[in-house]
């Protein structure tokens, strides 16, 4: 601007002046404000991912601390505590003092439930009550202990005399009796028990030992742990071989703890500390160990000595054992359980690098512009990482607080390290690929590829190889990762295949289709085949997600369904059949109770089979061998026999002999009697004298009817036996198969069972209050039926788990819960049903079970989700497709019927390809794979490709990802296609 006298002046600003400098608007703010959607989306992937990555080792330590405590609460109060011994002190008061230093004990790992301690005093040994008129089941007089207990008053009720106070130097002890001990022996309130003379001391005569009822008391709740490990205090108890007494214990006052001595040729003090068990750690195990291990023999047995003033102080435990056993368990179950979490992580992985991988296709041009106009590499991958931090860390950062708030568990490093690995992943991946396609061009050569495939083919044959040949690492060792990393290896190997033979197979139906006269069916397979849009798509992520999900979810169905079959089948094995019932020994069944029952619902066949183990085989190496006698129907017994799984036999074998004692039976020997017996006849002689004469005819590696560690036995046909000797005729065991009812088994055995003498007296005594149903020594011990159905769940594992401890040593002791079922005395009643039920109540396998599907759920929904994500970027170029074909006359049916026939073969084409991955991964692995952990019995090592569990986990994802991408087809054709035909083409 000029003035009249040509000088320049500058113009005066009219408003705010311009700013010095120009600023750049921020990078990362403006990025995700034009792209908020995509960067919601990419926070919600990234929080979803780092959720379960950080879920899954904070529920697999709850679900194994859950089934250690449930495990141990399983066990009992006796196996989980701490056991202390001592010579008894004339200070009653030190009781307390000692039980306060052993409860107060610093350990690390491991604390005790003071609230439970039961401590106190007892006679070593029980006396006689020689009293007349007591009950006296098999003419011996009943016994009984004395016994202090502090803290009684706190579990019992007084409801007849009064407590017992200190007794004197001489005379009768005043004792407080049970109620049910009382009315069970016949001791009235006020009686003066006799319990004999004792030894003379020199020249002073014995005297008699007298105790006098002063009070009856009844326990508030009879399985309170209290009462447990105790001489039978709170009830009577029937003990005895071969003769039954009744057995119980006088509680007593403290003042009159000088007196047990005498009573019971010497006293002790004695302490129980439960252990805290919701307190214990399964990760701490070992540490644990070694700290009760030092209680029993170590430097803190020394130092509890030392500062109880008890030198004797005996400590002892066995939970050493139960957690080795706890150990093995979970160790045996790892590898299996782990598989479903390592495939929903592979699933998970794939699709975020798939997510990376759209993001770049999709923000190439624009990368590239930016590289065009001067952005250093360095400064666009800053930049890169900036957008990501933005989205994916907070994201992040809420997922983890999330799980660790929702799964509280004491450990957290598990979860913090595969929350920052899955947050590193969602973080690096789209700069990392950015970087990894700018730092060489890219070439068409597919050398690299096929050398990257034959690279995975080797790992996985590798793989397969090493679990092949040396199996699951032993417990023990920790997690077998080649056997969890193998079924995913061989799916990823499967993906890559496929991915070479999809556009061959689809472009071969392509060709089939185009021979038709329509053309959408052509062109959406033909499309498929060479790929959308005219750049390239990562084909292979997808494809390769579901094959992961479908492989993880096969191997896994395989797996639980194998489970199951061999539950029922070690349940089988452990009964003999599908029901059972046995007689006391020397009794036999009555002929309208086996009718009975085999006539009930749901029974296909029953048969009798008659029971003796004390028979001796005459003629062998040895002389003469003990062995155990199986009269039986020859043809019911085959059909047990195959249905059982174990001992099956031809009856034709059974067929013939003669009639008398001098005629030879057909008899099948037992693999370990026939290597001693030889060849010819040999004579059984039976307990009652008599003889028969068996030929072998065979030989038999088990029968159903005796417990697989029973090796001498001898099975012959039961009515040519009862010829010769007439006691064979009479059977002891009936065994059923089908679905038996145990209530309706057990109502038969009630109304036709019959009741002996002792079991008479028995009932009229405890009159239905406490009454045992079964006296203790009367059962079967020998046939499967009897002892192993019994058995606890927790003693099964083969050479993964070691076999439970057995219950605690209270011999004869009747259970007050055994009378719930009122059979006569001395018959057992189990089905198959009962004990698979058994088997499957197990926390270990639970657990597992919750894992695998929640594991399948969510590799199923990010499978979904890849093949969504890969239809989404496909969409705008599909669109403009579509588009164009409406202006030509394309129907939008025939437009829905296009993209149905692009999308669905590579969907269908994975769910295949990963079944049969999942059978391929069964045959290969199975025979490495022992069960036995999660069947909770010994079971078979080898796992068997099975067709149906692979083909519902492949009908059921096919089918959700099918639905998905039907719901975006039928948006993208009514939506997307409306627009695309008014803005007109923008791809």
């Amino acid at each position: 601007m000029t003035t009249p006298a040509g000088t320049r002046t500058q113009p005066r600003p009219t408003g705010p002046g311009p700013t010095a400098e120009h600023r750049p608007a921020p990078w990362v703010r403006t990025r995700l404000r034009s792209a908020a959607l995509a960067a919601l989306l990419a926070a919600a992937l990234a929080f979803g991912t780092v959720f379960l990555a950080a879920a899954f080792p904070r529920a697999v330590d709850r679900g194994t601390d859950a089934a250690l405590h449930e495990y141990l609460n399983g066990r009992g109060p006796v196996w989980t505590s701490m056991l202390a011994t001592s010579a008894r002190s004339y200070d009653a008061a030190d009781l307390d003092r000692v039980a306060e230093k052993l409860g107060a004990y610093p350990n690390e790992t491991f604390g005790f439930d003071t609230a439970g301690q039961v401590y106190g005093s007892r006679s070593n040994r029980p006396r006689m009550l020689l009293n007349e008129g007591l009950s006296r089941p098999e003419e011996k007089p009943p016994m009984a202990d004395l016994l202090y207990l502090h803290g009684l008053t706190d579990h019992a009720t007084l409801v007849a005399g009064h407590w017992p106070g200190p007794a004197a130097d001489t005379g009768a002890i005043p004792i407080a009796l049970s109620r049910s001990a009382a009315d069970t022996i016949g001791i009235h309130l006020g009686d003066v028990l006799d319990a004999g003379a004792g030894s003379a001391v020199g020249d002073r005569p014995a005297e008699r030992h007298l105790a006098e009822v002063v009070g009856l008391y009844t326990a508030n709740d009879p399985n309170d742990p209290f009462w447990a490990e105790q001489p039978c205090p709170e009830k009577a108890c029937l003990e005895g071989s071969p003769k039954y007494y009744w057995k119980t214990a006088g509680v007593i006052d403290a003042g009159s703890r000088g007196r047990i001595d005498a009573w019971g040729q010497g006293a002790k003090d004695f302490w129980r500390l439960p252990v805290d068990i919701a307190a214990l750690r399964a990760d701490r195990l070992q540490r644990t160990t070694e700290e009760i291990s030092s209680y029993v023999s170590g430097p803190t047995s020394l130092q509890l000595r030392t500062r109880t003033g008890r030198p004797d102080l005996q400590l002892g435990s066995p939970l050493p054992q139960l957690f080795q056993q706890a150990t093995a368990r979970r160790d045996a179950a790892a590898p299996l359980a782990a598989i479903g979490p390592a495939g929903l992580a592979g699933v998970a992985a794939v699709v975020l690098l798939l997510a990376a991988a759209l993001t770049f296709d999709r923000r190439n041009g624009e990368l590239r512009l930016l590289r065009a106009r001067g952005g250093s590499r360095g400064g666009v991958q800053r930049r890169l990482l900036g957008e990501g931090a933005v989205t994916v860390l907070p994201a992040a950062a809420a997922a983890t607080v999330l799980a660790l708030v929702l799964l509280p568990t004491a450990r957290w490093t598990g979860a913090a390290v595969a929350a920052l690995a899955a947050t590193l992943l969602a973080l690096l991946s789209f700069p990392v690929r950015a970087a990894l396609l700018w730092s060489a061009p890219r070439r068409k050569s597919g050398r690299r590829r096929l050398v990257g495939e034959l690279l995975v083919l080797a790992v996985t044959v590798a793989a397969v190889l090493e679990v092949r040949r040396r199996g699951v690492v032993p417990p023990g060792e920790g997690l077998d990762p080649v056997l969890v990393a193998a079924p995913l290896l061989i799916a990823l190997t499967g993906g890559l295949l496929l991915a070479r033979l999809q556009p061959v197979l689809v472009g071969a139906l392509a060709r089939l289709t185009g021979r038709g006269p329509g053309l959408i069916g052509f062109l959406g397979l033909a499309r498929a085949a060479r790929g959308t849009g005219g750049r390239p798509r990562p084909s292979v992520l997808p494809l390769l997600a579901l094959m992961l999900a479908v492989t993880t979810a096969g191997f896994g169905s395989t797996v639980l369904d194998a489970v199951d079959g061999a539950r029922l089948h070690a349940a089988r094995q452990t009964v003999g059949g599908d029901a059972v019932v046995a007689a006391p020994i020397g009794v036999a069944l009555p002929p309208s109770l086996t009718e009975a029952a085999t006539a009930l619902p749901g029974v296909k066949a029953g048969t009798t089979v008659w029971w003796e183990s004390e028979v001796f085989l005459l003629g062998t190496d040895n002389g003469s061998t003990r062995v155990s006698v199986l009269a039986v129907d020859p043809q019911a017994y085959a059909e047990l026999s195959r249905t059982v799984g174990r001992g099956e036999f031809d009856p034709a074998v059974l067929a013939g002999g003669g009639d008398g004692i001098d005629a030879p039976l057909p008899a099948l020997f037992s693999s370990e009697v026939a290597a001693g017996a030889g060849d010819g006849s040999h004579r059984l002689r039976m307990p009652n004298g008599r003889e028969l004469l068996a030929t072998k005819v065979g030989t038999l590696g088990g029968t159903p009817a005796l417990e697989e560690s029973t090796r001498r036995f001898v099975v012959v046909p039961a009515g040519p036996a009862a010829s010769g000797v007439p006691q064979v005729g009479k059977p002891n065991l009936w065994f059923g198969i089908g679905d038996v009812d145990e209530r309706k088994l057990k109502a038969v055995v009630r109304e036709h069972g019959p009741q002996g003498a002792l079991d008479d007296l028995i009932a009229g005594r405890l009159g239905g209050g406490a009454a045992a149903s079964q006296a203790p020594g009367t059962s079967v011990s020998a046939p499967a039926s009897a002892s192993g159905a019994a058995s606890a769940s927790a003693s099964a594992g083969a050479s993964a788990t070691p076999p439970a401890p057995p219950g605690p040593p209270q011999a004869g002791q009747v259970p007050a819960s055994a009378g719930s079922d009122n059979l006569p005395l001395g018959y057992v009643v189990h089905t198959s049903a009962t004990r698979e039920a058994e088997l499957a109540d197990d926390p270990l396998q639970k657990s597992a079970g919750r894992l695998f599907w929640a594991s399948v759920i969510g590799a199923a929904g990010f499978a979904l989700l890849a093949v969504l994500l890969t239809l989404l970027r496909a969409a705008p170029e599909r669109v403009a497709l579509l588009a164009r074909l409406r202006t030509m006359g394309l129907r939008p049916r025939q437009g829905l019927a296009l993209i149905i026939a692009e999308t669905l073969p590579q969907t269908l084409i994975a769910a295949v390809g990963g079944g049969l991955s999942a059978l391929a991964a069964a045959a290969l692995l199975g025979p490495a794979i022992d069960l036995s952990a999660l069947v909770g019995a010994p079971v078979r090592a080898g796992l068997q490709a099975a067709v149906l569990p692979v083909l519902v986990q492949v009908l059921g994802l096919a089918g959700l990802v099918c639905a998905g991408v039907l719901a975006e087809a039928l948006i993208s054709g009514r939506r997307q296609i409306a627009t695309e035909l008014r803005v007109g083409d923008q791809q």
